[in-house]
C-alpha cells in the first residue's frame, strides 16, 4: 500500500511547526493515521489536543533517516500518511533520493520561510536554501511587512520555481499571493526566452494574462502544430493540458504565422521560434492577442511528459 509523505521543509524558526498545527487544527489526521517525524525541535511545539490520531517519532540525526528505520515505523505505527517536519540543514535529495522507501511516495514538498531571514540563509547556505525553494510545491514566507514584501517580488521567485504555489503571510495574520503584475515567471532581459517543457502551461497563462509583456520578445518553445481550416494561412501552436483528471484534457494554444507549416501533419511536433506581437484576431474573441511570428521552425521528438498538468 502506497503512503503518502508531506514534508515540510525551511530552516529553524520558519513556522514549520505552526503550519502543521494549522492543518492538524482544521483536521488533517481526523481519521487517517499519522506519522509525525519530528527532525527538528524549536520553539514553538505541537498542540497535544490535536494528536489524538498522530503518533509523533524524533528523529534527532539525519543518519537514522534510512529505508530500515522507516520501514520500522511503518510496521509499528501502521501509518495511512506521514508528515515530515525537516531539519533545514538537512539535504532534501538525500531523503527522497536514498531514504523512502518504494511504497512511501512524497506528494507534497512545503517550505516555510520567515521573510526577515530569508536573505541571511540565501547567501550564507544558498545551495540548502534554494533546495527547498525550487523543489517545493508550496512556499509560504511568514511575517511579511510592507518593505520585505516589496524586495521578495522584487527577486522574483518565479523565475527560481515556476509551478509552486507561493503566498506571502503577512505581520497582521492576513496572507496574499506571492504573483502580482509586477512578477514575471520568465526572464524578459533574454535575446530569445527559453520555455522549458515542463512551463509552457505556465509561459502560456502568462502570455495570455500580460501580453504586453511579451511584445517584441523573441521566444523559443516546443509545441504541437495544429492547421484549423478557419484560419488559412496560419497555424495554431500550443500544448494539450490536464487541468483537472483524464476527462478534462483542453488545447492550450497561440495564433501562429510564417513559412514551413505545410511541412508539418496536423498534431506534430515542432521547436519553433519566433516573436510576440500583440495583433487583433477572430481567435480572441475579436480582442488583441498574441501572435507568433515564426523566424525558425523544425521536427521535433515528444517531450518526456506529452500532457502538460497544473
Amino acid at each position: 500500500m502506497d503512503i503518502p509523505v508531506y514534508l515540510f521543509a525551511g530552516f529553524l524558526d520558519g513556522g514549520k511547526t505552526t503550519f502543521i498545527n494549522g492543518i492538524l487544527r482544521d483536521g488533517f489526521a481526523l481519521e487517517t493515521p499519522t506519522l509525525l517525524l519530528c527532525c527538528e525541535e524549536g520553539a514553538e511545539e505541537y498542540d497535544p489536543s490535536l494528536l489524538r490520531n498522530v503518533t509523533v517519532v524524533t528523529v534527532e540525526e539525519e543518519a537514522e533517516l534510512t529505508q530500515d528505520f522507516l520501514k520500522r515505523c511503518e510496521k509499528k505505527y501502521r501509518p495511512r500518511q506521514v508528515l515530515v517536519e525537516f531539519n533545514g540543514m538537512w539535504s532534501l535529495g538525500r531523503l527522497y533520493q536514498e531514504a523512502l522507501p518504494n511504497n512511501w511516495v512524497l506528494y507534497q514538498i512545503m517550505t516555510m520561510v520567515e521573510a526577515a531571514t530569508f536573505d541571511v540563509y540565501a547567501k550564507n547556505l544558498g545551495q540548502l536554501m534554494m533546495e527547498k525553494i525550487t523543489n517545493a510545491d508550496l512556499i509560504v514566507f511568514n511575517r511579511c511587512d510592507e518593505s520585505l514584501r516589496a524586495s521578495l517580488r522584487q527577486r522574483n521567485l518565479r523565475m527560481v520555481n515556476r509551478r509552486a504555489s507561493i503566498y506571502l503571510e503577512n505581520t497582521d495574520g492576513t496572507d496574499e499571493e506571492y504573483a502580482d503584475d509586477s512578477v514575471c515567471p520568465f526572464d524578459l532581459s533574454q535575446d530569445i526566452i527559453e520555455i522549458p517543457d515542463d512551463d509552457f502551461g505556465v509561459w502560456y497563462v502568462d502570455v495570455m494574462e500580460h501580453p504586453e509583456r511579451y511584445e517584441g520578445k523573441a521566444v523559443r518553445a516546443k509545441t504541437v502544430v495544429c492547421h484549423l481550416p478557419q484560419y488559412p494561412g496560419e497555424v495554431i501552436l500550443g500544448r494539450f493540458a490536464m487541468t483537472c483528471c483524464e476527462a478534462d484534457i483542453t488545447f492550450l494554444g497561440l495564433v501562429a504565422r510564417g513559412v514551413g507549416f505545410d511541412a508539418f501533419e496536423n498534431r506534430s511536433w515542432a521547436d519553433v521560434t519566433g516573436v510576440v506581437h500583440l495583433k487583433r484576431h477572430k481567435a480572441y474573441q475579436g480582442e488583441d492577442g498574441p501572435v507568433l511570428h515564426v523566424t525558425a521552425l523544425s521536427p521535433a521528438g515528444k517531450p518526456e511528459q506529452e500532457v502538460l498538468t497544473f
